[in-house]
């Protein structure tokens, strides 16, 4: 089968021959091939990334909290499940109490320590059909019954306390009772001191370190809040519909009340990860404006070193469309080739992203993706298909617009001038 004219003029040009020409060609496959993987593998870590915070977030987290507006706490807060459950798309609520505390430690020096933390109320069963957080339980026992509480693994692992170690928890009751010292008709409110009868692991770092689980009735002598929660904590078939159900939440409950997603809580975390996508990605596609440029010029060589050739072929009857479609096809071929290839690169460097990883902390003693740092035992990574073809798609089209200029100079090259002295 015989090629088109304009390809096999276009694949000619395009063969390797000792002249610095073919070295900037070699150079604009190389940028086209860096540019495509490295965009690949960037946008799917940084995908895969959200990916696993969204899960995570969503598993310590309910979906939609119910409080008070005016950030007052809740009373007969079982009307308010009863009502809240009848609701469409609603799967389960349950009462909640959230908050900051200090908590004090004997370590094994017998040194005391106060750090602060927060605690989250759960079923004593941790049965919780909101928040099953009873599976994240990597040590000790589930036991929140009486003076029992579970603690993070990173809280453990600072602190020194392991199950079966007293820690005293002081809370908004003992600041109450500071502040009304004077008072002889207040009630003096004395710290809990609970045992620890578990650790739990989420795999977020945040949560591991600095949140205890206590039962609903430990949390109200804490907080000194007795027959009453913070707010209603809410979840749904369908994380993705929360924020459908917020609004029919707000519609049907009094205004006194408002409901607020996972998403409204997280929101600020959500757009820095998406910022630093979008910009990231403008950053690395800059990888291939340069190879266009590469591409741009060896073309504005080549057309220069190739004006009696492309003279004689317009004296031969070769019009201006088939003489820029040389050049054109020049670009897309290195655009094809490198594209292909940048895919391929991405694809081997996405399944072989935690040996990479390895590789160099061997090799060079750097550190690319800590697990203490980021909570994550492996580096994650989600291949968006459309996002992989957008990405083929662009680097094809740069290249094509890079060869266009030279192209467009070439078709308007007369005959006469370029075999002028021939």
């Amino acid at each position: 089968m015989e090629l088109p004219v304009e390809l096999f003029l276009a694949l000619r040009y395009l063969r390797p021959r000792r002249t610095f020409v073919s070295v900037i060609t070699i150079f604009s496959f190389l940028g086209v091939t860096v540019g495509v993987g490295t965009l690949i593998v960037v946008l799917s870590v940084m995908a895969g990334f959200q990916q696993q915070l969204t899960e995570k977030i969503i598993g310590f987290n309910a979906h939609i909290t119910v409080a008070m507006a005016d950030g007052g706490v809740l009373y007969d807060y079982d009307k308010l499940v009863d009502e809240i459950d009848k609701q469409p798309g609603v799967v389960a609520a349950t009462p909640i109490i959230r908050g900051p505390v200090l908590v004090e430690h004997q370590d094994s020096r017998g040194q005391m320590s106060m750090t602060p933390a927060f605690i989250k109320s759960v079923p004593v069963d941790g049965d919780d059909p909101v928040l099953p957080i009873k599976k994240h339980l990597i040590m000790g026992e589930w036991e929140l019954h009486g003076d029992s509480v579970i603690v993070g693994k990173e809280w453990s692992k600072r602190n020194g306390a392991f199950p079966g170690d007293k820690i005293t928890i002081y809370g908004a009751a003992q600041v109450s009772s500071f502040l009304h010292r004077n008072d002889p008709n207040h009630t003096i409110a004395l710290p809990e001191e609970p045992i620890i009868r578990g650790v739990f692991q989420t795999g977020q770092f945040d949560y591991d370190l600095n949140y205890l689980l206590v039962s609903t009735e430990m949390a109200q002598h804490i907080w000194g809040m007795t027959e009453a929660v913070h707010g209603i904590a809410v979840r749904v078939k369908n994380p993705d519909d929360a924020e459908a159900v917020k609004d029919q939440l707000n519609k049907a409950l009094p205004d006194t009340l408002h409901a607020r997603t996972w998403m409204d809580d997280n929101q600020d975390l959500f757009n820095q990860i998406g910022v630093e996508r979008v910009v990231m990605a403008i950053i690395l596609c800059l990888i291939l404006v340069v190879a266009a440029f590469g591409l741009c010029s060896t073309l504005i060589t080549t057309t220069v070193q190739k004006s009696r050739e492309i003279g004689l072929m317009k004296a031969l009857g070769a019009n201006d469309l088939q003489v820029c479609s040389i050049f054109l096809l020049h670009g897309t071929v290195v655009g094809i080739v490198g594209t292909v290839a940048g895919t391929a690169v991405g694809f081997a460097l996405l399944r072989n992203l935690n040996g990479v990883r390895d590789f160099i902390l061997y090799a060079f003693h750097i550190q690319v993706f800590s697990s203490s740092v980021y909570g994550l035992p492996a580096i994650p990574a989600v291949v968006n298909p459309t996002q992989v073809v957008i990405i083929n798609i662009s680097a094809v089209v740069i290249c094509i617009l890079a060869a266009l200029i030279p192209a467009l100079s070439a078709a308007r090259l007369a005959p006469a001038r370029a075999l002028r002295y021939e």
